[in-house]
């Protein structure tokens, strides 16, 4: 096979598709792997041939995921503490504006694959349902009834208050402060009655095995943590959007590399997703050298 020296075309659409892929997969790598995939299978056809690329490129990109979830979910029945995606964070230039957050990722992943396809393609990549059916291979009213389904069970997960950019960082920045400093008025005056946390160190690195529900579990384990904080200060790599939440991203004690992502709520912040698991942050391995 002779390789197109340029090819414009999956250039163009490399970001969608890689989009689409991450958002399938959770996983950064896979999805660069699928998105490769799909390049070669690309090379070998005649571009002239193809009447509309981009749903030909989707439905390889598509089919090859749900291939790879097959393979996926099992491994993530045996996964050792909360899972959560892998962070991928906007740079400063950049906004993806398709309403998919970090917790709307958790929510996809409870969905079965063919169900998470019928919605990302409908709702997030404005397919029809009649363009849908030939690319998971189902009729047309099934592809709508999964994608209602889908709906349905992932609704809690939609974000009910949309918090300015500004103001997320805001928040971020004090509880950074707040909890690293041992202030735990501060921190406590930051946090929902009913914020939850989650870490992901998937059996790897040091994290909390089961996620934490209310204040005051909460505030706990954050009172355990002053401690370490105070006789290993966090290292503060940068601010930024992480999957659509304002967080930031830290070297820690041992020098593991850290994502905190904060879900907001009138102010308040609800959730907190820290991943930890290094087999997860290889593609921000070089923020280690960003100080």
């Amino acid at each position: 096979m002779t390789e197109r020296p340029t090819d414009p075309v999956f250039t163009d659409l490399r970001p969608g598709l890689t989009r689409l892929a991450y958002r399938m997969l959770g996983s950064v790598a896979d999805a660069e792997d699928i998105v490769q995939e799909a390049y070669l299978r690309w090379l070998g056809v005649n571009p002239t041939d193809i009447r509309e690329p981009a749903a030909f490129l989707r439905t390889i990109v598509t089919r090859l995921c749900l291939n790879l979830l097959k393979s996926a979910r099992r491994q993530r029945e045996t996964y050792i503490g909360p899972w959560l995606p892998e962070p991928v964070f906007e740079p400063d230039e950049t906004r993806i504006d398709d309403n998919i957050t970090l917790p709307l990722m958790i929510a996809l992943e409870r969905l079965s694959p063919l169900e998470r396809a019928a919605f990302l393609l409908h709702d997030v990549f404005g397919m029809g349902f009649d363009e849908i059916a030939p690319v998971i291979d189902r009729e047309t009213a099934t592809c709508r009834k999964l994608a209602s389904r889908a709906r349905q069970n992932i609704h809690a997960a939609r974000p009910r208050f949309s918090v300015p950019k500004d103001q997320g960082m805001k928040i971020a920045s004090a509880f950074f402060t707040a909890s690293r400093t041992g202030d735990l008025q501060a921190l406590r005056d930051l946090l929902a009655d009913d914020v939850a946390a989650y870490a992901d160190g998937g059996g790897r690195v040091p994290a909390t095995p089961v996620p934490l529900t209310g204040i005051s579990a909460v505030m706990q384990r954050h009172m355990e943590m002053a401690e370490g904080f105070a006789q290993s200060p966090s290292r503060l790599v940068r601010f930024a959007m992480i999957d659509g939440l304002p967080g930031f991203i830290t070297i820690e004690a041992g020098n593991i590399l850290q994502t905190t992502a904060l879900q907001i709520e009138r102010g308040r912040i609800t959730a907190l997703y820290v991943t930890r698991n290094p087999d997860k942050l290889g593609h921000l391995a070089h923020h280690r050298t960003l100080q």
